[in-house]
């Protein structure tokens, strides 16, 4: 059992938790990922680890609320205990060093964005960070990002916070500026690192993603998450989950996340029948 230590809201879906994971918490880098198991009779789901303190043995980790479990887990409290925690799991992510980079963040995405930012800022790298939502209730993580990038833009799809716009509205403008990236880092929706890649591959810029495949088991054994990646088949979960995002067949790996549409739909509809969740009140 994995007690939750803490419990924080960041947006009225977005929840902060703290779990006690001792052995995981030591060996954690940037770029890992837990699979969890909520109850024993529910699924397994693959979880960043935002941070990890090996002195309390406690591992970070930032979930939305969009579908039966991450609601349940979202409804849970502090003391309340999950039945799995299994990791590290996955490749670190590979850290370049005194380098010009840019960060970039697509909605939850950015609790994933995080611990690699913090990691490329402690290997004296120049950090332009940009984080992206529909709206502004979606922008997490904003003073924690500021702290570790040289600069901090900040866009939302609606306009309601900050520059009106995409992500890639913003990189293209400091491309345009004749800022040189050695290397990018996108993380976010499937849509927003292709197109970030898309992008990117007309300047010839090193690009990392991390991909958010259907994933099971978490060993490669499942081949739930296989991706094509250069024309041969990938595990995200053993080869990854991080990898060229010039390389990666978005359009193959939307099209298959989208296999398990409704019935995800219909598990969800089930459990908001017999289940009240509410969206959080967050202070800001």
């Amino acid at each position: 059992m994995f007690p939750i230590l803490s419990k924080e809201p960041l947006s009225p879906t977005i929840t902060r938790f703290v779990i006690y994971a001792p052995y995981i918490a030591k060996k954690r880098q940037a770029g890992n990922f837990v699979i969890v198991r909520v109850i024993e009779t529910g699924e397994r789901i693959p979880l960043t680890i935002a941070e990890g303190d090996p002195e309390e043995g406690s591992i970070t980790l930032i979930v939305q609320a969009v579908g039966k479990t991450t609601k349940l887990l979202c409804s849970m409290g502090v003391g309340d205990h999950l039945v799995d925690v299994v990791g590290p799991l996955g490749n670190p992510t590979e850290i370049v060093r005194d380098s010009v980079v840019a960060c970039i963040g697509g909605g939850v995405g950015t609790a994933e964005l995080y611990p690699i930012t913090r990691a490329l800022r402690e290997h004296g790298n120049k950090i332009y960070t940009i984080i992206g939502a529909r709206s502004r209730d979606l922008i997490i993580l904003e003073s924690e990002m500021s702290a570790c990038s040289d600069y901090l833009f900040l866009t939302t799809d609606d306009g309601s916070y900050k520059r009106k716009g995409l992500v890639t509205h913003q990189l293209k403008d400091l491309l345009d500026a004749q800022v040189e990236f050695d290397a990018v880092y996108a993380i976010g929706p499937l849509p927003m690192m292709k197109a970030v890649s898309q992008v990117t591959q007309h300047y010839g810029i090193k690009t990392y993603v991390s991909l958010n495949a259907v994933m099971v088991d978490g060993t490669g054994m499942c081949g739930g998450c296989r991706v094509s990646v250069n024309g041969t088949m990938k595990f995200a979960c053993v080869d990854g989950p991080e990898f060229d995002g010039h390389k990666v067949d978005f359009d193959e790996l939307i099209k298959r996340n989208r296999t398990y549409g409704d019935f995800e739909r219909e598990s969800d509809r089930r459990y908001c029948e017999t289940h009240t969740w509410e969206r959080q009140e967050v202070v800001k």
